[in-house]
């Protein structure tokens, strides 16, 4: 039953997403970048992690993260309204250098975002082959990298990254037809007089570090900040909220309705456990998970390497073109991976994406402190630039 219904509802979602008058329109075309980057497979890297460290508190564990990424997504969007015009007329000299600073820092965080990104990819196709193997899957990061470097070096990244599109829509197809197998597989549990109530919960203040060194499963908002040549400031606005408010309603329901596989998921393995642990649900979901988690993981990296070459070629104004940009891409990915396991490549994408958040936090502090109507506002983004920099400097991996 709960095969039928995740095929059924997959099938379903991927024709809406690919087909719909909607999935035509600008606005839709502004919002599913960032949706894509803040879902993502994130959802599969949180549960085991947050399963672990904190048990049945993992969903308001989830929400308050979500939280976090919504309060510096309001600064960002400040940033969109009020900043940009600021920026354009250059009349503030400390605006335009943090944010010039911020741009340097985005650019680091691309770096590592990159092998993130790849880094995941290589333990999903382990796990979804059955052969969970750490060295393996960061030796197959290490060749990705190299090939992107490679693909990009000849001028074929920017045709890869075209495909985004539909890897974005088998991705969120997969993850509403697993959303839905789930919500029937707890209602058979609960029909078979069976729990679904998740375990006790534990938490420490040891656990907060961890907490936040997971701040880079919700990153991705901040993309609409840099798509000014493509859409107006009120549409990148509602954009950036649309996939902000629908990525978390996906990850609160989601740890919700995975509560009766807690105990499972907190034995398994990796980053990637969710995907062998689907399989209590529904015998298709770790081959389906792992294919879509694989695709969002390859089209991701893609578009993270496409928007680092731009933004390198912006900082240095233009002295690193495209084919070098994606050389330093394959040399800062290789050497990431080579100094770090996954688990710490997704708290160092974390803190550096943290960074960013911190400084892009001041600038919207900043410009609010001299806006008579907004000063108001200005101590809240000065308290989220301070919990973006604790981010920075405290996160940490899980179990360390």
């Amino acid at each position: 039953m709960t095969t039928f219904v995740f095929l059924l509802s997959a099938g379903v979602m991927l024709g809406v997403l690919l087909a719909a008058p909607f999935a035509r329109t600008q606005l839709w075309r502004a919002t599913i970048t960032p949706l894509a980057s803040i879902i993502g497979s994130g959802f599969l890297v949180s549960a085991p992690l947050l399963v672990r460290e904190f048990g049945g508190f993992a969903a308001p564990a989830m929400a308050l993260l979500i939280l976090v990424a919504w309060g510096i997504g309001w600064a960002i969007r400040y940033n969109i309204r009020v900043v940009e015009p600021e920026l354009a007329a250059g009349r503030d000299l400390l605006l335009s250098s943090v944010e010039e600073l911020s741009h340097l820092v985005l650019a680091f965080a691309y770096f590592v975002s990159v092998a993130y990104y790849l880094s995941l990819l290589g333990n999903f196709l382990l796990t979804a082959a059955g052969r969970p193997d750490p060295a393996l899957a960061r030796l197959i990061a290490l060749a990705l990298v190299a090939g992107l470097g490679a693909l990009g070096w000849s001028g074929g990244a920017a045709r890869v990254g075209r495909l985004e599109r539909y890897a974005t829509a088998l991705n969120l197809a997969v993850i509403f037809g697993f959303l839905a197998a789930l919500a029937v597989f707890g209602g058979a549990r609960l029909a078979a007089g069976q729990g679904v109530m998740p375990p006790a919960g534990h938490a420490s203040l040891a656990s907060l570090p961890v907490l936040l060194g997971l701040l880079i499963v919700v990153q991705g908002f901040e993309t609409t900040r840099f798509t000014g040549a493509d859409y107006p400031a009120p549409m990148r606005i509602r954009a950036m909220r649309i996939a902000q408010i629908v990525s978390g309603l996906v990850y609160v329901v989601f740890f919700l309705l995975l509560s009766p596989l807690y105990p499972d998921l907190a034995k398994g393995e990796g980053v990637a456990a969710v995907i062998s642990v689907s399989g209590m649900v529904a015998a298709v979901l770790p081959l389906s998970l792992g294919v879509a988690a694989m695709g969002s993981q390859l089209s991701a990296s893609v578009a993270d390497s496409l928007g680092n070459v731009g933004l390198l070629r912006e900082v240095t104004h233009g002295k690193v073109d495209a084919r070098h940009g994606y050389l330093l891409v394959a040399v800062a990915g290789l050497g990431i991976l080579a100094a770090t396991d996954v688990t710490e490549v997704i708290v160092l994408a974390s803190r550096a994406f943290a960074l960013f958040y911190a400084l892009q936090c001041f600038v919207a502090f900043e410009a609010a402190r001299k806006r008579a109507g907004d000063r108001g506002r200005a101590g809240a983004f000065l308290a989220l630039a301070v919990l973006a920099a604790a981010v920075f400097v405290f996160g940490a991996p899980s179990g360390g």
